[in-house]
């Protein structure tokens, strides 16, 4: 036999393999499954209809799949058949058919054939695609239908029966990021028939991905490479039997209507990983730091202005400026570093009902401005609060603007009342971002600020979101599509051509998200005091996920970490107001304060103080000593902590506690406006970072009230650290070294003083 024609077997023998159905437990099973492979990812999907039977991890053999005893399809379309809600699904279809494409590693599988009425002529093909050399497979949707068939939302691709492991993690970047500990029980619910959990993007969803794996072993990663920041939602849902599914859905723009196909601009990917969310995060990242954000993003392009990347803390203060400004100079004269105000109520309407009627503040112009010269004669700059897409529904410009008409619709045509302030309930209202009446009104609003005013920058409140509009007046597409994002581009470029003349406007928003980088100076991120807001018995702890992935490219800041009782507003209704503002917690909450302060610091945060009074230098020394500590050992580390690489922080041996944790929010009853808790927490917590030139920088930040010693575990391949790596020490008072590393690669050992923070670097130089 000729070599060439040897060669020609060996190749068809392969190819045989490959759509060789692999046994998935059961013999019967053996031939119900197509399978395609690369070395590390194998998906089986049924023949017979295309269900979703097997995700196997070659490195470990794990299929991710089979607990469930009927999976569901692989997609389902929300559809309009003559203004009809329907749900076209694979069982529909009178025709399935796959085929492995040439390549072998990708494979088509197409449904037609549906009877229903309306849907006569629908056609559905799906494309799956692994990539090579890494356990990732990409998924595409091509609908071909009536041009009459509204196409609502897809979901795709749908994945059932996920395998219960032992230590099961649910990790989402939702704004900065949660993780739940028990995802299965979560979406178990508390009857025990299921729950659904979904995130939306761009939204509440900062970045396109999300992990459930076992921590340290098999993970499933799911994310889009979707560049244009489409409107998409992905779900995790239980169901009965501790059933645990998943699946994306996806948003046509116009709903396809008038068009007789659709096809998803972007892929869903699906892969398998070992490791646990940072693992996740890393994944993404390799992709998204290559994305138009992230080469756009203003910190990376060098637009943030220089005062805002020089602040060394923030004060987030409430009311008229003698409780707002002052407090803030005198903190910076002790810090010695440039203090910043973070200014809420300063507005002439109360909060939460009366936007956007701003101006004139509620302490009048000429006052308001003559405060504003002495704050910047002092060094101090500010931002003003101003929501970025809220009307008030009970205000005379509501109705004398007639303001309804650009506000989001709901698909019936309606507007959504939203009702934060539960002293009066009256509503706001979301204004569309896509039409130019609601962003000339917020751009004037905000150019008379900086310029008339003299403020220094505008924090656009609920920025970092998203609203559906489904009217069809505003000139946009209706539900899907990017005018959201658009809109947002657009505002943001006209404040600032309206405002950049002898200096530069700050805009701020609430949350993070990958797609407002290039249009946000600094981002809000408040999960550091998520215990603050969130219930006692929360699932989720917080994590850093979109640090992991961008933190170069953005400045955040921000926390609800304060001494006091939280603030009332005096335009609010008189009865409700406490007898006496602004009380100082008890002490048994100081370690709450100090872990908030401490992961900001250590998850490279501007770190910010919520409430401060001057008193509180008398009153509370010790944790205001020791946000100041924090601040200067960042000053001195921002190469790390401001421009840094986020890396895997080394494993800890340091010990936990249990601590008194309050609860509280401007819009609790005043009878209920603290709730108390305890809750398990560590006594040192760790950041690591890589600087742009290659150094290494370990942040440490001590809760505890007595020297620990500490034994980091160092990962030298990981940190990429050389062996002759110089190691200092960076603390408030400077940088000392410490040594040589360990020859043996063995641990490094150092005490770390009671509430201390420090770096340790790790440097060639």
């Amino acid at each position: 036999m000729s070599h060439k024609k040897i060669l020609h077997l060996i190749g068809l023998l392969l190819f045989v393999l490959s759509v060789t159905p692999v046994a998935l437990g059961a013999d019967e099973d053996r031939a119900a499954a197509v399978t395609i492979e690369n070395g590390l990812l194998r998906i089986g999907l049924d023949r017979q209809d295309g269900k979703l039977l097997e995700f196997v991890d070659f490195g470990t053999k794990y299929n991710h799949l089979g607990d469930s005893p009927s999976p569901g399809g692989l997609w389902e379309l929300d559809v309009l058949v003559e203004g009809q809600p329907t749900v076209l699904a694979p069982a529909q279809s009178g025709s399935f058919q796959w085929k492995i494409l040439p390549q072998g590693q990708t494979l088509k599988l197409t449904w037609d054939g549906f009877t229903h009425p309306g849907t006569a002529g629908c056609k559905v093909e799906v494309t799956v695609r692994l990539d090579a050399g890494a356990p990732v497979s990409r998924w595409k949707i091509d609908v071909a239908k009536p041009s009459g068939l509204a196409l609502r939302r897809i979901h795709f691709p749908r994945a059932f029966g996920f395998r219960k492991q032992p230590n099961e993690r649910l990790a989402v970047p939702a704004w900065l990021g949660q993780l739940s500990t028990d995802p299965r029980r979560l979406l178990r619910g508390q009857d025990g028939r299921g729950r659904r959990l979904a995130w939306g993007y761009p939204d509440l969803l900062s970045v396109q991905c999300l992990a459930y794996y076992n921590d340290g072993g098999d993970g499933f990663y799911a994310a889009c490479d979707d560049t244009a920041a489409l409107r998409k939602t992905f779900a995790f849902w239980g169901a009965t039997d501790d059933q645990v599914h998943f699946e994306t859905v996806h948003y046509p723009e116009n709903e396809a209507a008038g068009e007789d196909r659709y096809v998803l601009p972007y892929n869903v990917l699906l892969g398998t990983f070992q490791g646990d969310w940072i693992t996740a995060a890393e994944r993404y990242r390799a992709w998204a730091v290559h994305q138009r954000w992230a080469k756009e993003s203003r910190l990376r392009r060098g637009l943030v202005p220089q005062w805002l990347l020089d602040t060394g803390a923030w004060i987030w203060n409430r009311g008229r400026s003698p409780g707002v400004l002052p407090p803030a100079v005198a903190l910076q004269k002790r810090l010695g570093l440039p203090v910043s105000v973070f200014w809420h109520w300063w507005h002439g309407c109360p909060y939460d009902i009366g936007f956007p009627e701003y101006l004139p503040p509620r302490e009048g112009t000429e006052a308001f401005k003559q405060a504003a010269a002495r704050a910047h004669d002092e060094g101090v700059r500010f931002i003003v609060y101003m929501n970025q897409r809220a009307w008030g529904m009970s205000t005379r410009s509501w109705k004398d603007e007639g303001a309804e008409r650009f506000a989001v619709k709901e698909p019936d045509g309606k507007v959504r009342p939203e009702v934060y302030n539960i002293f009066n309930g009256q509503a706001l209202a979301s204004m569309c971002l896509a039409t130019s009446f609601w962003r000339d009104k917020y751009a004037g609003l905000a150019e008379e600020a900086f310029k008339d005013l003299g403020v220094d920058g505008i924090y656009m409140d609920q920025a970092c979101s998203h609203r559906a509009c489904y009217d069809p007046n505003h000139g946009h597409p209706v539900g899907g599509g990017d005018s959201w994002m658009k809109g947002f581009r657009t505002l943001s470029n006209d404040i600032r051509t309206r405002c950049n003349a002898d200096r530069r406007i700050v805009l701020a928003g609430e949350g993070c998200g990958e797609a407002w980088l290039p249009y946000l100076d600094l981002m809000l991120t408040l999960q550091v005091s998520r215990e603050r807001y969130s219930s006692p018995t929360d699932p989720w702890d917080v994590i850093p996920f979109f640090q992991a992935v961008y933190h170069p490219y953005a400045v955040t800041y921000g926390s609800y970490s304060s001494l006091t009782m939280p603030p009332y507003d005096d335009l609010w209704p008189a009865q409700f107001a406490p007898r006496e503002p602004l009380v100082l917690l008890d002490r048994k909450y100081s370690r709450q304060f100090y872990l908030e302060q401490a992961r900001a610091f250590v998850w490279g945060q501007q770190p910010a103080l919520a409430n401060f009074r001057t008193e509180h230098f008398d009153q509370r020394p010790e944790e205001i000593e020791y946000v100041m500590r924090l601040a200067k050992v960042r000053s001195r580390a921002m190469k790390y902590l401001l421009h840094g690489e986020f890396l895997r922080p080394p494993n800890l041996d340091a010990p936990e506690v249990t601590s008194d944790f309050s609860r509280l929010s401007i819009y609790a009853g005043q009878k209920s406006r603290l709730t108390s808790y305890r809750k398990r927490h560590p006594l040192v917590i760790a950041g690591a970072w890589r600087a742009t030139d290659g150094d290494v920088g370990i942040a440490l930040a001590s809760i505890a009230d007595r020297t620990l010693p500490l034994s980091l575990a160092l990962d030298w391949a990981y940190y990429r650290l050389p062996n002759q790596a110089r190691v200092y020490r960076i603390d408030e008072t400077g940088r000392h070294p410490i040594g040589p590393l360990p020859g043996d690669a063995s641990p490094l050992k150092l005490e770390l003083p009671a509430r201390q923070a420090l770096i340790v670097e790790f440097t060639r130089d």
